[in-house]
């Protein structure tokens, strides 16, 4: 255990919820959770949101972006199973996605939240979205962020 000004914490967890959106950056982020996963007894939960827009009900079946979000938590189970880690995975259809993650988290009884960071600007500066500082101000779990290189998203913009 990491021992830092008087508190012990573990350096792996044995719940570990990992936000995925479907974006470069989750197959490392993936990666990241798993080895942040304590491999005796851990489990990692895998969480796609998908927003639904507030003109719909929120129960609204949205065929093509539910398969797309099955599509990427099939991508987590295949990670999880090849880093040989018990595997649980959630579509979750919400109006916004950081009080959907917290929530999940907090349901899920999650030791450690991990969140994938494409790098983007907005009107030239780095911008961290809305749902990043959300879960950072909100969680009652620690919060791990994993942030794409600048570089790979600079030809992009």
């Amino acid at each position: 255990m990491a021992e830092r000004g008087g508190h012990a914490h573990p350096t792996t967890s044995r719940k570990v919820l990992v936000a995925v959106g479907g974006q470069d950056v989750d197959a490392e982020t993936v990666r990241l959770a798993c080895r942040m996963t304590d491999p005796q007894g851990g489990r990692l939960y895998g969480v796609h949101i998908i927003e639904v827009n507030r003109s719909l009900p929120l129960g609204a079946v949205l065929d093509d972006v539910v398969e797309r979000g099955e599509q990427i938590l099939d991508e987590v189970e295949k990670l999880a199973a090849a880093a040989q880690l018990s595997v649980e995975t959630e579509l979750v259809q919400a109006r916004d996605t950081g009080p959907a993650l917290v929530d999940e988290a907090v349901e899920w009884g999650a030791d450690l939240i991990v969140m994938g960071l494409p790098y983007k600007r907005r009107f030239g500066e780095f911008n961290l979205g809305k749902t990043v500082p959300y879960v950072l101000k909100n969680a009652n779990c620690r919060v791990m962020l994993f942030r794409e290189h600048r570089e790979h998203r600079e030809g992009s913009i």
